[in-house]
């Protein structure tokens, strides 16, 4: 009823208004109807006025962004501070190539061995070790030829300069300069002994072999005469032989001199080149009569490649296979040999004394123990090693490690 509505109205409630039909569009006099409100005029239709100044204002700070990159060399301290917020990981990080291996420091190491200085023994322990830490042994067909022409060097070069790293590679070789034909200077190491112990323990080995026996070597060096086979070392030494003088006598030198034509010439020019070459392109030049402390050190120097080799070179196992290198029917030479022998080697043994002073400072500098006596004039003999290396004196007489090494194993 009309009283209930006033009521109802009264209460507090809007009165409504009357419906109004909607105006046509017609002429001014439906003024009184609804009326479409037009959007102002914009090169954007679909942005508002503030999504359009936000897009700018974005514009303008990557604009002063890019400048402020160029004039400092790099990006803003804001955009490092936000890629350090949101993270490190970008998609290439998560879809990309596998990132490359981190190869340990030095990863490329030659060891070019001198001949009858242990270094069967120590090919031994780098082929346990290689199998155990997983480097790239690499060793060579040609085994006793120690001289290259440039052509050769160059070869040799590309071929261990292309080899998988980390890589060590061995072979009884003089210095090879890689920088000199555009190569990587490795790393290289070696190990030296007593220059009138190594020609002695050549010059029976040569003869009598070692643990292969007698028959066997003369088959290995069927060229040898019975006469010269069963030379006396004094009648060799004091009649002048030229197996027991210069320029044979001259050996260790020139693996350090390198492969210029003067290393071969025994004389202060290749005695100064080889101790050059020393100081600045050998991490390590050991001496086998203190072998344990060689390889301690090699152990610290080169761990990706020498860890644990002190405790395999203990091990009895590994004592039984370094004997068989024994070098057999080896005698000591009179005084009167010895002594002619260490005047024409006088070369070799200044050398000698100077890595074996330098070897007993690097001891010193790592807490290692030295033996300090002075040096006598002429070397005592002691009993021969049994850390034997081969090489021969010639260059016509092979010398296969790698089948000296699969003898090994099948024993």
């Amino acid at each position: 009823s009309k009283k209930e509505a006033a009521a109802h109205f009264g209460a507090g409630c809007p009165e409504p208004r009357p419906h109004v039909a909607p105006a046509s569009s017609g002429g001014p006099a439906h003024g009184m109807g609804w009326r479409r409100r037009r959007r102002p005029f914009s090169l954007l239709p679909f942005l508002s006025l503030r999504d359009y100044g936000f897009c700018m204002a974005a514009l303008l700070l990557f604009c002063l962004g890019s400048l402020f990159y160029q004039l400092n060399g790099g990006p803003p301290h804001f955009l490092l501070d936000l890629r350090h917020y949101l993270g490190n990981s970008t998609y290439l990080d998560d879809h990309g190539p596998a990132p490359c291996k981190v190869l340990p420091f030095p990863s490329q190491v030659v060891y070019n061995r001198v001949g009858k200085c242990g270094s069967r023994t120590v090919v031994l322990l780098l082929r346990i070790l290689s199998e155990r830490h997983g480097f790239n042994l690499v060793t060579s067909d040609i085994h006793n030829k120690t001289r290259l022409t440039k052509n050769e060097q160059m070869e040799l070069i590309k071929n261990i300069s292309t080899a998988e790293q980390p890589y060590l590679f061995t072979r009884h070789v003089h210095f090879l300069n890689f920088s000199r034909f555009g190569g990587d200077q490795p790393v290289y190491i070696n190990i030296i002994r007593d220059p009138i112990n190594r020609f002695l323990s050549n010059y029976f080995f040569r003869r009598f072999g070692d643990w292969r026996g007698e028959q066997n070597h003369m088959i290995r060096t069927p060229n040898m005469r019975q006469e010269e086979r069963y030379l006396d070392i004094n009648v060799c030494i004091l009649e002048n032989y030229p197996e027991c003088s210069n320029p044979r006598l001259f050996y260790i030198i020139p693996y350090f001199c390198g492969q210029h034509p003067k290393c071969r010439e025994p004389g202060e020019w290749a005695l100064e080149r080889a101790k050059m070459n020393v100081n600045e392109n050998f991490l390590l030049v050991g001496i086998l009569e203190e072998l344990e402390d060689v390889l301690l050190l090699l152990e610290r120097f080169l761990p990706h490649y020498f860890k644990d080799v002190v405790s395999i070179y203990k091990n009895p196992e590994h004592r039984k296979l370094g004997n068989l290198t024994v070098t057999v029917k080896k005698t000591v030479p009179s005084t009167e040999s010895i002594q002619i022998l260490y005047q024409r080697m006088r070369y070799e043994y200044e050398f000698y004394y100077y890595v074996k002073e330098q070897f007993h400072l690097l001891k010193r500098k790592f807490g290692l123990r030295s033996s300090n006596g002075n040096s006598s004039p002429r070397p005592e003999f002691a009993i021969p090693s049994p850390l034997e290396t081969e090489e021969p004196v010639t260059e016509d007489e092979e010398q296969d490690d790698e089948k000296w090494l699969e003898d090994i194993y099948k024993r």
